[in-house]
């Protein structure tokens, strides 16, 4: 999920960025349904390549929580499947639908310039030039043209941002806010297409580049 202006750890494509920024942890993926009868599960992953969901170490089911010690089987576009030790039958199996695969933020390499992961996007003071307030990051998006910051809007609008040096010309993460310049302004549930720009990762899980 990484987002450069690479795909940011991928929220672009998932509801995953409302519950990716957890100080510390980043979530790599999430247990969707059973797959079969003897406990295997189907696991929507947000890496960069579905099968880096255990190339970061063990996961969790929550932030700090408990390690889920997970063995790939099929691996898929967005995902795989796995079993998890412990779960033998579908019962077992569908309690666990939903959960929440986190790995420590310090097991994820560190990103190139001018690419980040979603979640340190996630949760970012938008400013604008002058320093006025302009909202807050909630999500990273990805429709196919170009990362979009899904901002909330200081007057309660919504901003579909596109991820690119035009409109986002600073990040800092460390301070953390970036700059915004919108082309126009845009509130409610409208998109724009975002542009190529920046894009940015899934996290590997997700950086996201800035173009």
């Amino acid at each position: 999920m990484t987002a450069a202006r690479e795909k940011s750890l991928r929220a672009e494509r998932s509801g995953a960025g409302d519950d990716e920024r957890h100080a510390g942890w980043v979530c790599v993926g999430v247990i969707t349904k059973p797959k079969g009868v003897r406990g295997a599960v189907r696991i929507t992953t947000f890496t960069a390549r579905p099968g880096d969901i255990t190339a970061y170490g063990p996961v969790h089911d929550r932030p700090g929580g408990q390690a889920v010690p997970l063995e790939l089987g099929e691996i898929h576009k967005d995902g795989v499947v796995a079993t998890i030790a412990g779960v033998t039958d579908r019962e077992a199996a569908e309690a666990l639908r939903e959960t929440r695969l986190y790995v420590p933020r310090s097991a994820l390499p560190e990103p190139a310039e001018d690419e980040y992961y979603h979640a340190d996007l996630i949760g970012l003071r938008v400013e604008l030039a002058d320093g006025s307030a302009f909202g807050t990051v909630r999500a990273v998006h990805n429709f196919g043209a170009g990362d979009i910051l899904d901002v909330a809007r200081a007057d309660g609008a919504q901003e579909m941002l596109p991820f690119t040096r035009a409109e986002v010309p600073e990040v800092d993460i460390a301070g953390g806010r970036l700059v915004a310049a919108p082309a126009e302004a845009t509130s409610g549930q409208k998109e724009r297409p975002g542009r190529k720009e920046r894009s940015g990762h899934k996290e590997r899980p997700g950086r996201k580049e800035r173009q």
